[in-house]
């Protein structure tokens, strides 16, 4: 790979004197030649050559947002919309996501979606255990009398019981039950994405109320297939934000169909593959959503190799690269791998490390 050196070094500029008729006539005029003025001053300093790894990366655009799509639908009677969580708010454990005639609609942790009344009596169920698990969590069964199975128990019953009396019920609306409707499953905290129903309107079994994410931050980007093939769940990773440093992620999932976009001229593009990186960023990054971000793969790794800063290189007479060392002496070296994140470059020439070369001063 032949890296695009000349932009990530730049040029060096020679200022000229003034053309020759300028200085015949300031010769005319003063009778000695004119003075040139004095070249201008690069404040500079040194960096050590080093011995060590440098791994390039190749840039993609990605786009950040929360993982997962989870829907919501109404599953009770039929009713007016009365609440509903904010766009952009995170329900946690036992909160409501919304309310209908008044009656809130609460979320609870789990893989196997609501589908039936949940009371003593009930057939054993993988619902059960979800349930139990949930009343556990929320300190609800302070005597330790559930046992956590697929069986609804009086314990169950009871611990039902106590969380209907935090809700503000009455004690005779506190069965111990949760009739279908009365709570949703989903993996984790849900954080809303879009209301697709307004208060005041009419919903029933089986409309959509909302759209919700978990609360994980990822990074989608569009990756061509060429590229995918050394990829593997579990890389490591690095993401640009605008305005921050970049942040480490992991490779979580790679797509497997890739997808072709068509051209102005309706020609098939370059196929492409959709890849998602988890990260956290860092604390104060802004609740950004659908932002554009950079994302950073790994493309080759060479180690035990001479390096440079990037900021050391500047291009040789002739062609080619040189950097000067802090001797004043000129080095010709020649570029390999470049690693943009940690600014540094792979060079072989006669160089040693320890040795100090000249950079731009900060």
């Amino acid at each position: 790979m032949t890296a695009p050196w000349g932009r990530r070094v730049g040029t060096i500029a020679v200022v000229v004197g003034l053309g020759v008729g300028l200085a015949g006539a300031a010769m005319a005029v003063l009778g000695r030649p004119a003075s040139a003025p004095p070249a201008p001053q690069v404040s500079t300093g040194t960096a050590p050559v080093t011995r060590g790894t440098v791994v390039e990366r190749v840039r993609f655009a990605g786009t950040l947002g929360f993982d997962g799509s989870y829907p919501v639908a109404h599953q009770a009677a039929a009713g007016i919309l009365t609440a509903l969580a904010k766009a952009g708010s995170t329900v946690t454990r036992g909160a409501a996501l919304y309310a209908v005639a008044n009656q809130p609609v609460r979320l609870l942790y789990g893989a196997v979606p609501a589908y039936r009344d949940l009371r003593l009596g009930m057939t054993a169920g993988p619902d059960v255990r979800q349930l139990e698990k949930n009343i556990v969590a929320l300190g609800l069964d302070p005597g330790r009398c559930i046992t956590v199975d697929e069986t609804f128990t009086a314990a169950t019953a009871a611990a039902v019981r106590r969380w209907q009396a935090k809700w503000g019920l009455p004690a005779a609306q506190r069965t111990g039950a949760l009739p279908l409707g009365a709570v949703v499953f989903a993996p984790g905290a849900l954080r809303i994405a879009q209301p697709q129903a307004a208060v005041g309107t009419r919903v029933g079994p089986g409309i959509r109320v909302l759209t919700a994410t978990s609360t994980h931050r990822v990074v989608t980007a569009d990756i061509p297939t060429g590229r995918s093939g050394s990829l593997n769940p579990g890389d490591a990773v690095k993401v640009t934000v605008a305005g921050a440093a970049p942040v480490p992620g992991t490779l979580a999932r790679i797509s497997r169909v890739a997808t072709a976009q068509q051209d102005q001229n309706g020609q098939p593009g370059v196929a492409t593959v959709q890849v998602t990186v988890k990260l956290t960023l860092p604390s104060g990054t802004a609740d950004l959503d659908q932002a554009p971000v950079g994302l950073l793969v790994s493309s080759a790794t060479k180690q035990n190799v001479l390096l440079v800063p990037l900021a050391a290189l500047t291009p040789k007479p002739g062609g080619g690269f040189r950097v000067r060392l802090s001797t004043g002496d000129y080095v010709e070296v020649r570029p390999g791998l470049y690693d943009e994140v940690a600014g540094t470059v792979e060079v072989t020439g006669a160089l040693t490390p320890g040795q100090l070369v000249e950079v731009p001063a900060r």
